[in-house]
């Protein structure tokens, strides 16, 4: 059985079909958000960030949400493959103790223990990141705005309950109550135009890398929020998964070159509350120059439980943490199959395989 499977859009085929494509085609790689799903592209990112990219020579901007921010900014690291295999065994290993009675951890704890995990993760080495010689790193963040601006026990829940309702109607007016803050490496570009959602951009340095990306993977009611994040605007800062779950973002300003989006699915979902609204998973002209690498439906369904890691399984099994530890470590061998037909793709490269977005 096959596991990958690759999309394409329209200026992104046309490309392939002319010249194929090489590590110097590839403008841009983002990191979607999804959790504990990012697991299953471990692999593919050794051999991307550890070989085959490495062997071009142009500047690639890096955008991620989420699991997508901590995966590129360690694709930023030296030795990116020994720093992958290390994000792959310290996510599969985290453990949140629940208090008896209690079916998920307090939002306090998940949110101490996850950043002593990202200060032992990055320690000493955000200098690596911020001064990467070829990458320039963009980390996404959603800041709350009139009732989300802090977090409280009821304007919170009131205040998403807003932008659920504004995004149902237009997605642009979710901008009212979460905003999109793009932490990016110091004087560079948004890879991304930003007429679709109200952004703002703030240089990312030593002093707010550590509360960036914390606030990049702060999921709304399972972590708290991060505040005063140096050199950014006051406010409560969540997830940026929120504003942009799967980085469908304008890529359009490209003057050339491609998107390369190792993905855990076919759909580019714009935000996080659009996963409701299946009109929106659809493909735009936003993607036109991106290609897709996902996993074949029919493989994923080999997989422990027939799907993907996700956040259930932290409830599924609960304080049994080494049973979840064997089914995502089970996840993770088999998704070296997608890194394999990728190489053997690109030796070989058959258009047949390629799909439209």
């Amino acid at each position: 059985m096959k596991a990958l499977r690759l999309y394409a859009g329209p200026v992104a085929l046309a490309h392939l079909r002319r010249q194929g494509l090489q590590p110097d085609d590839v403008r841009v790689v983002p990191g979607a958000a999804g959790g504990p799903k990012g697991l299953i592209l471990g692999p593919l990112d050794r051999f991307l960030f550890g070989d085959w990219l490495g062997r071009g020579q142009g500047a690639v901007d890096l955008v991620g949400a989420s699991i997508g921010a901590w995966r590129m900014a360690t694709a930023c690291l030296d030795d990116p493959a020994a720093a992958f295999a290390r994000l792959e065994h310290d996510y599969i290993h985290q453990r949140y103790e629940l208090p008896p009675g209690q079916k998920r951890p307090s939002a306090r704890h998940v949110s101490e223990r996850f950043g002593e995990n990202l200060k032992a993760f990055y320690g000493g080495r955000v200098g690596e990141v911020l001064r990467h010689p070829r990458y320039r790193l963009h980390v996404l963040a959603s800041r709350g705005r009139h009732l989300l601006a802090r977090e409280h026990g009821l304007r919170t829940p009131l205040g998403y309950l807003g932008a659920f309702m504004s995004n149902a109607v237009h997605r642009k007016a979710m901008g009212a109550w979460l905003e999109r803050v793009v932490f990016s490496t110091a004087g560079a570009a948004l890879p991304f135009a930003t007429h679709d959602y109200p952004t703002r951009q703030v240089s990312l340095n030593e002093a707010n890398f550590q509360a960036a990306l914390q606030a990049s993977c702060s999921i709304p009611f399972v972590l708290e929020s991060v505040t005063r994040i140096a050199g950014a605007p006051p406010g409560a800062y969540w997830d940026g998964g929120i504003t942009d779950y799967h980085l469908h973002l304008d890529y359009r300003g490209l003057d050339n070159g491609l998107v390369l989006y190792p993905h855990f699915q076919r759909a580019v979902v714009p935000g996080w509350l659009d996963k409701a609204l299946p009109w929106r998973h659809r493909p735009s002209a936003f993607l036109d120059r991106m290609l897709v690498l996902a996993p074949d439906p029919a493989w994923v369904a080999t997989l422990p439980h027939g799907k993907l890691p996700d956040r259930t399984d932290f409830s599924r099994y609960g304080n049994q943490h080494g049973q979840r530890i064997q089914a995502w470590s089970r996840a993770v061998a088999q998704s070296h199959q997608l890194a394999e037909e990728f190489q053997q793709w690109l030796q070989a490269p058959d258009l047949d395989r390629v799909e439209a977005l």
